[in-house]
């Protein structure tokens, strides 16, 4: 017999998994064949012819299969090289911003003394632990009204602490010395230079510190931050990021120090003219912000000069300071933490309290020249003006609004061209004796924007509910002329003690009326 031809075996898996064996197709005359979704059922193969073609025709078969299969495939491994490239990108992106995050942490934790510093921020109303070198004087055990601090750096060229200090305590009555007390910060870090210095300090100033009035402290540079390799923000060079971090920290320690020793705080440079007798016009000002919200009160429009605060404030404003040291100047910090806590627009006296005096700024050296010009040396004629709410039916323009002009800062009432009747009014939180009122209306720019017709009034004997409180009987104390008016010995001419004082607008007129200023001064009670 003759053997049967070896054909070559060719197997394939195809679509449903079936195993397709030409050898077993020549051996077999009956099968199932299953492939590409079709079934043939019992098909005869008994002549080799037909053996040969079935070979041949499932690999042309399977020829066509691969070409079917080429682009559903190709199109499989572009969508997983892409996805497979996304990955990657975004794994290195991801990683990358790990890299600049872990930089950044080094960069601000590079440093035992930076961890110790900031330890204690998760508690934003405590002190921050420092313990502070007493170079001179020690805190009394009685709070003070006010305490006045101030940071001092060892300069190249100038040094105006001496003179600075002597300007706090001889613009100051007796009776005002009682009331406050100078804290000095030698924040340098040469310790021979504050030695130095605090010797000259103690010779000229002894009996302000026996008194608790001075003194003088140094924090170690050991609490500090890193100063190294800080951020360069605004394009500053790195010298001059490293002398306003540090003197952000300065004052941080500073503030920190000072959380305890009054009711309020008031931060000055060490390069400072003070006007004459100042506290009591910083009192005024207080007294009359009775009742409103205020967060920061700045008594110069210059720097980190005549900046007022609660002293229940300073343990939030050292850790805020701390917290950005190297982000930006202190006083642009100041602004953002007005801000945060929600007081938005600058409240500034007029006249400023405080000049600067320096020539050479403790940077380097370089000539700061910057003067104050709203600054008076005589600041003894301030209003008192007593808390009190204001209103008016004149139609307000914009947010110009009645208790502007009765602020001590620079700012102005304006309403639109009030008409016969329309009325002004100020009325006290309680009932208050007066010695002197003086109305200003219109503006340098706005002189026609005046009160053209128009009466003072005073009264007693309040009605109605809280927001709308008028009183029932008034009596008239002049009348404005050329927008005007300013009327002295009122305590004499009133027998009753005043809860309103009243604008009113005797005739109409077309131009709007501006209320530049309302200042009132208080009397004594009659005994004194």
């Amino acid at each position: 017999m003759g053997r049967a031809p070896r054909w070559p075996v060719l197997s394939r898996r195809t679509g449903d998994g079936l195993l397709i064996d030409a050898k077993k197709m020549y051996r077999k005359t009956t099968w199932k064949v299953q492939a590409f979704g079709r079934v043939k059922p019992h098909e005869d193969f008994r002549g080799c012819p037909a053996i040969m073609r079935l070979p041949w025709k499932y690999l042309d078969k399977m020829r066509c299969f691969r070409k079917r299969s080429t682009f559903p495939l190709l199109g499989i491994l572009i969508t997983c090289l892409i996805f497979v490239n996304l990955y990657m990108e975004d794994g290195y992106v991801l990683e990358e911003d790990k890299r600049q995050l872990r930089e950044t942490s080094m960069h601000q934790l590079n440093s035992e003394r930076y961890l110790h510093t900031f330890k204690y921020l998760t508690n934003f109303s405590g002190t921050i632990n420092v313990t502070y070198r007493y170079l001179a004087g020690s805190p009394l055990s009685r709070k003070k009204f006010l305490t006045i601090g101030l940071s001092s750096v060892k300069r190249k060229r100038g040094n105006y602490l001496m003179e600075t200090i002597k300007s706090i305590f001889d613009q100051s009555s007796y009776e005002e010395l009682k009331e406050i007390v100078v804290v000095v910060h030698l924040a340098d870090f040469d310790l021979a230079w504050c030695e130095s210095l605090v010797q000259d300090i103690s010779r000229k100033f002894a009996h302000h510190i026996i008194a608790g009035r001075l003194l003088v402290i140094h924090a170690p540079e050991e609490y500090y931050p890193s100063l190294d390799g800080l951020k360069r923000n605004y394009n500053d060079p790195e010298d001059r990021v490293r002398f306003r971090s540090k003197q952000n920290v300065d004052y941080a320690f500073l503030l920190n120090f000072c959380t305890n020793l009054s009711d309020f705080y008031m931060m000055l440079e060490d390069d400072v003219r003070c006007s004459k007798n100042f506290l009591t016009a910083m009192k005024k000002v207080i007294t009359s912000k009775e009742g409103s919200y205020w967060v920061m009160l700045e008594f110069s429009k210059l720097g980190y000069i005549g900046k007022l605060y609660h002293s229940k404030d300073l343990p939030r404003l050292a850790h805020f300071l701390l917290m950005f040291y190297q982000e930006m100047p202190c006083d642009w910090l100041l602004i953002h933490f007005r801000g945060l806590l929600a007081q938005k627009d600058v409240i500034r006296f007029k006249p400023s309290l405080f000049q600067h005096m320096g020539y050479y700024s403790s940077y380097k050296g370089v000539e700061n020249k910057l003067k104050d010009d709203d600054f008076e040396e005589d600041s003894f004629d301030i209003p008192d003006n007593p808390p009190a709410s204001l209103h008016t039916n004149i139609n307000v323009f914009e947010n110009y609004d009645a208790s502007k002009a009765y602020s001590t800062v620079d700012e102005y009432f304006w309403g639109k061209a009030p008409v016969t009747g329309d009325f002004f009014v100020i009325v006290f939180y309680k009932s208050t004796r007066i010695s002197r009122i003086k109305i200003v209306t219109g503006t340098d720019d706005r002189q026609n924007d005046i009160l053209h017709h128009g009466v003072l009034e005073v009264g007693e004997k309040l009605i109605g509910n809280k927001k709308d409180r008028q009183c029932l009987s008034y009596i008239t104390l002049g009348e404005f002329k050329n927008g005007n008016i300013e009327v002295h010995n009122v305590d004499h001419k009133i027998s009753f003690e005043i809860e309103c004082v009243r604008i009113v607008v005797t005739a109409s007129q077309k131009e709007w009326l501006i209320i530049k200023s309302i200042s009132l001064w208080t009397a004594p009670p009659p005994s004194q």
